[in-house]
Order: C-alpha cells, then sequence, then structure tokens
C-alpha cells in the first residue's frame, strides 16, 4: 500500500493500489501497527524530536526530490537519522560519563563530542537517505557514486570506503533494526480501512492531499506541536512536566495519520464532495474489520493541562531540479542542539 513519485521508464506502476486487500489482512496489519507504535511510545526516549529540526527534514526532503526517491523513503530516512543519531549521542554520553577528571577536562571532553558528530552529520545523514532508498526502491537506489558526487558538490571530500563504513556505522548502532514504520504508512492503512466500510471518498487523491499535509507536518513540526500544546493547556507558557508529557502526543504516528487523514477529508469536502452520508470519523468507529486500542500515554489530556503527576516561519520544501549547493550547506551548519 504504498505511494511513490512516478519515474518515467522504470516499468513499474508508481499508483497506489486501494480495495485489492482481503480485510484479514487489513486487520492483522492494523493491529500489528498499532502494537509497534504502542512499543515504540513506551521506550520513547526523552531526546526523541531532537533531531527532527525543520533544517534537517528540510535537507533531507531536497536530497530525494533530487535522487527522484519516493515520499516514503524521505519519511523513512528522517525517522532513521533521528534514531541514529540518539543512540549514537546516547554511546557518546555514556563512554565520556565513565571517565573521570577535571571540570576543565569534562568539558574539554563534551566538546569533542559535538566536533565529533558536527564532523559527520551530513555524511550520517546522506548514508539514511541510502539506506532508505535501498529498503523503499531497490530498483533504484542510491549508488555509493551518485552519494560521494553529491557530497563532492558541497565540499565534502569522503571516499567510497568511508562512505560504506558510514553505513555500517548506522547499521550497527541501530542493530539493523532499520526497517522502521512511517506515518505514512498509518495514513494508506487507515484509508484502506476506510474504503473497506464505505467511504465515498476517492482514495487516490485523498491520499495525494495528506501526502502533502504529511509533508507539511514533518516541515512545520515544533511549530505545530508547540501551538497544539498552548491551545489544549489554555496557556502560553507550559512548565517543563507539561512540555515532558506531551512527548508522546508529539511521537505518536497513529494520532497524526488520524489528524492528516482528517484534516484531508475536510479540505477535500470543501473543494471536491458533493455529498457524503457520514462523517468518516464515524466510519472508521463503526468499522468491523478493525480493533486497537489506543495507547496508554504518560498523562491524559487533562492530566497535561493541570499539570498533575506523581513526579519562526519555516519555508515548505522546494522542487530542486538544480540542486543550490549554497543552500545545501547553510541548511546544516550547525547541530541541533543535545
Amino acid at each position: 500500500m504504498g505511494t511513490q513519485v512516478p519515474l518515467g521508464g522504470r516499468g513499474r506502476d508508481s499508483e497506489p493500489v486501494f480495495s485489492g486487500v482481503a480485510p484479514e489482512i487489513i486487520e492483522d496489519t492494523l493491529i500489528h501497527l498499532a502494537t509497534e507504535n504502542e512499543q515504540y511510545l513506551s521506550e520513547l526516549p526523552e531526546q526523541a524530536g531532537c533531531f527532527k529540526e525543520t533544517r534537517i527534514v528540510e535537507f533531507i526532503f531536497l536530497l530525494s526530490e533530487k535522487w527522484h526517491l519516493d515520499h516514503s523513503t524521505r519519511y523513512h530516512a528522517v525517522e532513521l537519522l533521528e534514531r541514529f543519531m540518539i543512540k549514537q549521542v546516547e554511546q557518546m554520553c555514556d563512554d565520556r560519563g565513565s571517565t573521570k577528571g577535571s571540570t576543565q577536562g569534562q568539558r574539554s571532553s563534551w566538546s569533542s563530542v559535538r566536533d565529533q558528530i558536527t564532523n559527520t552529520f551530513v555524511l550520517r545523514l546522506v548514508s539514511c537517505v541510502q539506506l532508505a532508498s535501498k529498503l523503499s526502491l531497490h530498483y533504484s537506489r542510491v549508488t555509493s557514486d551518485t552519494a560521494l558526487t553529491f557530497l563532492q558538490s558541497i565540499k565534502y571530500s569522503y571516499t567510497k570506503q568511508e562512505l560504506l563504513e558510514s553505513e555500517l556505522a548506522v547499521l550497527n548502532t541501530l542493530q539493523f533494526h532499520i526497517n522502521v514504520s512511517t506515518p505514512l504508512a498509518y495514513v494508506e492503512l487507515l484509508l484502506e480501512v476506510l474504503g473497506y466500510n464505505g467511504c465515498l471518498l476517492p482514495a487516490k487523491p485523498l491520499l495525494q492531499l495528506c501526502v502533502q499535509l504529511l509533508d507539511l507536518c514533518y516541515l512545520t513540526r515544533e511549530t505545530m506541536y508547540d501551538t497544539l500544546l498552548k491551545i489544549t493547556i489554555e496557556n502560553s507558557t507550559p512548565s517543563k512536566l507539561q512540555i515532558a508529557k506531551f512527548l508522546t502526543v508529539k511521537e505518536d504516528f497513529m494520532l497524526l495519520a488520524v489528524g492528516v487523514i482528517s484534516t484531508g477529508c475536510g479540505a477535500f469536502k470543501l473543494h471536491h464532495w458533493h455529498h457524503s452520508p457520514e462523517h468518516p470519523g464515524v466510519l472508521l468507529r463503526r468499522g468491523q474489520a478493525h480493533c486497537w486500542q489506543p495507547h496508554t500515554p504518560a498523562a491524559p489530556w487533562h492530566q497535561i493541562s493541570s499539570g498533575q503527576n506523581s513526579s519562526s516561519e519555516i519555508e515548505p520544501s522546494c522542487t530542486c531540479s538544480h540542486w543550490p549547493s549554497s543552500r545545501a550547506v547553510t541548511l546544516l551548519t550547525t547541530v541541533p542542539a543535545l
């Protein structure tokens, strides 16, 4: 149920196929994705989201467009980079934390960690895009030569051996667990559920709209969730505790997919609907093809707003038929705050 950017001469239909899957498979897949989402949220690191800053996401989106990769690949690359960088930082922190010394020596050690991350960040980003392309579009994967040509165009002098070692570093750090789901997989499956339950909306145009909305969510992630949190708690200055509790909301792929589809349906209705007997949300709730329990968040909404517990304007992605090398360099001049 994947969606792909049309590629000329590839000999493969790039359009997603809906209404061609047995209800039993839809149900099993939905339960699997819901369980996977639950597990990820239950093990969520405190640093989740640190490497999804707009300039990083935009860099990956631009690079994916340059290499004619589909939307699934770009989302996959973002998620791979996020998980890898968090793991890498954790490992470095553990190594440096075990070393005792003077305060000045510790500062020097942390500075060394930051320099190491900064110096290899673009290389690791390219490796994540490469790995995502191999999983999603093996027949049009990003080769080492293609990646090296790009790196050289932005003044990075890496060898093919260093590029291969970078891929291995990502694989080893993630223990080869790189086939992770993205919000797009949840969107596609929920649209399949809607279609099975009699939704009158055409699936393919709605999916195209949802993909655009998902791009926007990735590119405006911090602004979007910051606004949502402030509206939820009815306070423009959330506490650290409220922000921490809200992390599970920001990282919930199922919730994001439902929100994207709901928004897409509303926008689609304004322009294309003639008549629909029920809101798609009703169809989802009454559906016979699936059932799942929502995840148990760190705190319910009313606890977030009350604080109960025991313890910039952003540019959209653009088509890059002519890759702006200077733009690519300035997008990642610094590593996000750790």
